[in-house]
């Protein structure tokens, strides 16, 4: 783990980071961990964990998610893909399983919902003054 990391005891991606659970590693570097996915949604689908322990992504200090997504490209680009996701959840309802901040490299083969990520994006309709007023509410905020 990288110093100064917080890690879970319980937590299966700290274990994977320590040797304690085996993998298939790829690619290691001083703040980040990844590794081939035991259940792919594609050939070569992957996982980039950062060694820092945080739930979610707001957990997570800059410089470690900063680093899994250079990873992520670097998988990305040795496997020659074309066609990909990268994709990262935050919490139950938003299909999070592993409460450790991970994100997926997930090949796309083929137009198809036979391989690959398969989504739904479900747009929906937005006043403009709704979404004008969201907008001022956001940029007071950050």
């Amino acid at each position: 783990m990288a110093s100064g990391a917080k890690t879970l005891a319980s937590c299966v991606f700290c274990k994977i980071i320590k040797g304690e659970i085996p993998s298939f590693k790829l690619v290691e570097t001083d703040l980040s961990y990844s590794f081939l996915d035991i259940n792919p949604l594609a050939k070569g689908h992957a996982l980039v964990i950062p060694k820092y322990h945080g739930e979610k992504l707001h957990d997570v200090p800059d410089e470690y998610l900063v680093d899994t997504l250079k990873v992520g490209k670097k998988i990305a680009v040795a496997s020659g893909l074309e066609n990909y996701n990268i994709l990262q959840n935050n919490g139950r309802i938003a299909h999070q399983e592993v409460d450790h901040v991970h994100f997926h490299v997930i090949p796309k083969p083929a137009a198809t919902d036979t391989e690959g990520l398969v989504i739904g994006w479900p747009q929906q309709k937005v006043e403009m003054d709704e979404l004008k007023a969201l907008h001022e509410e956001l940029l007071a905020k950050l």
